[in-house]
C-alpha cells in the first residue's frame, strides 16, 4: 500500500468518527474551500482539516418507517431463579422455626395436661412448666421478629399457653380470679 493510500484510509476512518449531529452531512475531498482550523471533535486530528480541502452539502434522506419486533422482554433471565432459590431456602427455615413452635407448644400443653390430672399435685410443680412456657415464649418470640410468624399469631400462641397455666392454677385452687368490680 502506498502512503497516499493509507492516508486516504486514514482520512476515511477519521471521517466517520464525526459526531452524530453532523450525520446530515457529507464530506468530500474538493479543492474548491479551504479550511484553516476547522474542528469538529476532539478526536479527529486538526492536521486532517488543515491538510485537505473541505466541502460540505446537505443530502436528502428518504423518510423510513420501520417497526422493530422484539421478543417478549423479560427481566434478568437468572433473576426469577434467584427469587426461587431464596424462596426455597426461606421456605425450610420457617418450616423449621414453626415446628419448634409446635413442638414447644405442644410439650407445654402436655405437661400443663398432666398436671392437671394428677390429684395430689403441689403448687411447685408449676415451676417446671413455667420454664417450657419461657421456652416456647422465647421460640415465638424470635420466630415474630424473623418474620416467619405474623406478631398476632405470636401473641395468640403465647396467650393459649398463658390461659392454659391459669385454668390448671384455677382448676387446683393455686390461684383464685380476683371477683370483677362493677361500676
Amino acid at each position: 500500500m502506498s502512503m497516499a493510500a493509507t492516508m486516504a484510509a486514514t482520512n476515511a476512518i477519521q471521517c466517520s468518527a464525526l459526531p452524530s449531529k453532523l450525520g446530515a452531512l457529507s464530506l468530500s475531498s474538493s479543492n474548491s474551500t479551504r479550511f484553516g482550523s476547522l474542528s469538529f471533535s476532539s478526536s479527529l486530528s486538526h492536521n486532517f482539516f488543515s491538510r485537505g480541502c473541505l466541502s460540505m452539502s446537505t443530502i436528502q434522506r428518504p423518510i423510513r418507517r420501520s417497526v422493530v419486533c422484539e421478543a417478549a422482554p423479560t427481566k434478568k433471565p437468572d433473576s426469577a431463579a434467584k427469587r426461587a432459590r431464596q424462596a426455597e431456602k426461606r421456605r425450610v427455615y420457617n418450616k423449621a422455626r414453626k415446628s419448634e413452635i409446635r413442638t414447644r407448644m405442644k410439650k407445654v400443653l402436655e405437661a400443663l395436661d398432666t398436671l392437671k390430672k394428677k390429684p395430689d399435685a403441689q403448687a411447685e410443680e408449676v415451676i417446671t412448666v413455667e420454664k417450657l412456657i419461657a421456652e416456647a415464649y422465647s421460640v415465638i418470640d424470635k420466630a415474630v421478629k424473623v418474620g416467619t410468624l405474623h406478631r398476632n399469631t405470636g401473641a395468640r400462641r403465647k396467650s393459649r399457653l398463658a390461659r392454659s397455666k391459669k385454668a390448671v392454677e384455677i382448676h387446683h385452687g393455686w390461684y383464685t380470679p380476683s371477683p370483677t368490680v362493677s361500676a
